[in-house]
């Protein structure tokens, strides 16, 4: 079985307990207006474009024989000023966590564990499964929407020391309006979560004028009480890979609307 991630983060701080790595997983079923991580929603290779320092010399779009430039018709290898870049690439489940492990070895007792973000990972449950099996042993955490079905996320879940979960919007009409579905699931799995015992923290964009309402955070924090949660500063530079991907950044069509 082949699964798609497209970045490994070593030493990260805040993706759960202790120094960690981070395997972001390729492939989403959310559209949040305010995805920082647009790279980390299809579930194929993208070609990405950095245009503020492309010289337009062409030489990327002369024909070249490299077999993976093929699908972009643009040769990733010619541009002297490193412009193109590919998110996304393919592994078995014994590939990743062999290239996991090396990153542990060198952290030694410093090491906290792996964890796994996205995009969504649970979107790739059975690779996901089977990249933990062979991580048997080690602390793992995921950072999830919460969003698939709720026998996925009781298998996933068996398998995970920590868990970082996003309740993003507590009104199901909000939350499909701004993210692309309801959070139906999302709460079902959130009280599946806090009655597992598993040590887990919520988490919470705030979107100026989205999800930052008084409203919004009075109706999360009666949804999930006294469990531990984080309120995220919104991320005032994600517009830029939007633009490296060729496309339009929802929530700046969204806040021109408004005005």
């Amino acid at each position: 079985m082949n699964g798609i991630i497209f970045d490994i983060k070593e030493m990260a701080v805040h993706d759960g307990p202790g120094l960690r790595t981070t395997v972001f997983l390729k492939g989403c079923p959310l559209r949040c207006m305010w995805c920082h991580n647009p790279e980390g929603l299809s579930f194929v290779p993208q070609l990405m474009h950095k245009s503020n320092c492309c010289t337009d010399c062409g030489k990327c779009k002369e024909k070249c024989s490299h077999p993976e430039c093929e699908p972009f018709s643009r040769c990733l290898h010619i541009c002297p000023n490193n412009c193109l870049s590919i998110a996304g690439r393919y592994v078995t489940p014994k590939e990743l966590a062999n290239e996991l492990l090396e990153s542990a070895e060198i952290l030694g007792e410093s090491f906290g564990g792996f964890t796994f973000s996205g995009g969504e990972p649970l979107a790739q449950s059975e690779f996901l499964l089977e990249v933990m099996d062979e991580l048997s042993g080690y602390h793992l955490c995921i950072e999830t929407s919460g969003h698939c079905e709720s026998e996925t996320f009781k298998k996933v879940l068996d398998k995970l020391q920590f868990v970082i979960m996003d309740i993003k919007l507590a009104d199901s009409g909000l939350h499909k309006q701004y993210t692309g579905v309801g959070n139906e699931l999302i709460l079902k799995n959130f009280e599946i979560l806090r009655q597992s015992g598993k040590p887990f923290i919520i988490r919470t964009p705030l979107i100026k004028g989205f999800t930052d309402t008084k409203e919004n955070l009075d109706a999360i924090k009666a949804i999930i009480g006294d469990s531990p949660w984080e309120q995220l500063p919104e991320n005032n530079v994600a517009g830029a890979k939007y633009k490296m991907l060729g496309l339009d950044f929802p929530l700046e069509k969204e806040k021109a609307k408004r005005n």
